[in-house]
């Protein structure tokens, strides 16, 4: 069974990936880290613009098991992130890839979605209650924060 749930999930991998290449959602990418290993990829989200995040390029790192896309891969951000959604870590706090998950989501859905948290986070449900606290009480220094961290993206790209 282990086998055929692998093979099941390269086989979708390979589908995103071509799908990624071909239609790439607009300011994301995404790839395979090795060319060995299709479970584990590296990602980029560019911030949006016309919000703190813009300038911003944003590195992540996606890990799937066997079991995709019937369970959700891991996200993380592997750049400095100052989020109200995310854990210090860079680990992801957002519900398609928890609660909300579907085997309909791909990779282009799932970085689509995380490029959409960035500018519309979800305070009721932090994972970072210091950002969760700023962005709900003041906007101003939350945007400082975050201006800081896109900037500082940049210097590590």
């Amino acid at each position: 069974m282990a086998a055929s749930s692998s093979s099941s999930a390269q086989l979708r991998l390979m589908s995103d990936l071509k799908s990624i290449i071909n239609e790439s959602p607009e300011g994301c990418s995404a790839s395979p880290l090795s060319d060995d290993n299709l479970f584990v990829w590296s990602a980029t989200i560019f911030g949006p613009d016309d919000s703190p995040w813009e300038g911003g390029v944003f590195s992540l790192r996606l890990t799937f098991t066997d079991s995709y896309p019937a369970k959700p891969p891991r996200a993380r951000f592997t750049s400095e992130i100052f989020h109200p959604n995310v854990y210090h870590d860079g680990t992801l706090c957002m519900d398609i890839i928890q609660d909300a998950w579907s085997p309909c989501h791909n990779v282009s859905t799932i970085l689509t979605s995380i490029q959409s948290l960035l500018t519309d986070p979800n305070p009721s449900s932090p994972a970072n209650p210091e950002a969760a606290q700023l962005y709900q009480h003041d906007n101003q220094a939350y945007n400082k924060r975050v201006r800081r961290c896109a900037r500082k993206s940049i210097d590590c790209f």
